[in-house]
């Protein structure tokens, strides 16, 4: 009830205000002249008045009124010619329809309106409510599951719930502790070793660590056949500089998939990226541009800061050397990739360029790549 009440007052509100220069302008209206013949009207009975108290002479009182009535006959003549029949006019009546609209059709048709379009009866959603049904809203469901966490601390469902949101939403630090906790609670599985493990390399800026391997090792024992573990194990081998074993691990996740399995082609690239290094590397010999185990085990320790510090002194080094050595198909393709998770955009674009410099597009290993720029999101329209 209290509701139809403030419709009600609204209504009534918005139509005073509409009504109000309508009322004005509907208004007895001066017609032209009529006024002067008021004034000239008011003259001649004050010229009287000035002739009988003498104030004036009988000879100029006579001048003066013939002056006046000449000017109030030419006024009343304009008047007449002016005023309507019956005293009502097209804009009169024009008015007066508006009047009627604002306080009858338009209450009417808006409440036609709400009654057809609008829910009278729906009651408010207050914060929890939508917190108890957030649908699509990301926010809703983090914090939906952030107070359910708050009130019951060891709910291992709502970690499991809340991790991979986190992970999804960019924040890392966050997700690395809510599949901590959801392992704590509920038990290690592939699902929560793996996203733990992802949210470190995450963090990492991509280097698969100690704490990385050791959490895809455990989702490998569960599931031997997790791709996600294998790939991220046969990345860190890539990192370490480990060339053969790291092609072997790729090409073992090439033979044991599914035909038209959605990572292969990322795989591949790897695969493709590996192919020249087949043989052995040399003792002490690391691939260019990759970290050794000691780097690695190093950024473990790190802060974000200090870690994508590190990223980008190891991009800054092989930079150097391909500009010494720009035949290296797998240095451009490592190079890139690496200014992708930095966030280098431009940059990004840039090495693609010099890339296609040394690797031209209708080569294998520029159609290599515009593969790996296509699937990172840097364009490659502006590249020659």
């Amino acid at each position: 009830m209290l509701f139809w009440i403030i419709v009600a007052v609204m209504t009534a509100t918005v139509s005073a205000l509409l009504l109000l220069p309508l009322l004005r302008a509907g208004g007895p209206s001066t017609v032209a002249g009529q006024h002067d013949a008021e004034v000239y009207r008011d003259q001649l009975e004050e010229l009287k008045l000035d002739a009988r108290n003498g104030l004036i002479a009988p000879e100029e009182a006579e001048l003066a009124r013939a002056e006046i009535a000449r000017r109030l006959l030419a006024a009343s003549a304009t008047a007449d010619k002016h005023r309507v029949p019956n005293g009502a006019s097209s804009a009169g009546r024009a008015n007066r329809l508006a009047q009627a609209a604002v306080i009858v059709v338009l209450p009417v048709v808006g409440l036609c309106l709400y009654l057809t379009t609008g829910s009278p009866e729906l009651p408010d959603a207050p914060l929890a409510a939508r917190l108890a049904d957030p649908g699509d809203d990301i926010e809703l469901l983090i914090a939906q599951a952030e107070k359910q966490l708050a009130a019951n601390p060891e709910d291992g469902a709502g970690y499991d719930v809340l991790a991979p949101i986190y992970y999804r939403s960019g924040r890392f630090d966050d997700a690395i502790s809510a599949f901590s906790n959801a392992i704590r609670l509920n038990g290690p599985s592939p699902q929560r070793l793996g996203g733990y493990a992802e949210s470190l390399i995450a963090r990492s800026g991509g280097l698969v660590a100690a704490e990385a391997r050791k959490a895809l090792e455990q989702s490998l024992a569960l599931q031997p056949r997790d791709p996600r573990a294998r790939f991220y194990l046969a990345l860190g081998l890539e990192q370490d500089g480990k060339a053969v074993e790291a092609l072997t691990a790729f090409r073992e996740i090439v033979k044991t998939s599914p035909a038209g399995a959605p990572w292969l082609p990322l795989v591949n690239e790897h695969i493709a990226a590996l192919a020249p290094a087949d043989a052995a590397p040399a003792a002490g010999e690391a691939k260019l541009g990759g970290p050794d185990a000691a780097a690695i085990a190093n950024a473990e320790a790190m802060s974000t800061d200090d870690r994508r510090q590190m990223i980008e002194g190891m991009v800054s080094s092989l930079a150097a050397k391909l500009k010494d050595d720009p035949a290296n198909l797998e240095g451009w393709q490592r190079i890139i990739r690496s200014y992708a998770v930095l966030g280098e955009t431009v940059k990004a674009e840039g090495a693609l360029r010099e890339g296609l410099a040394a690797f031209p597009r209708s080569g294998d290993g520029g159609r290599q790549l515009l593969a790996l720029a296509a699937e990172l999101g840097i364009d490659t329209g502006r590249a020659p």
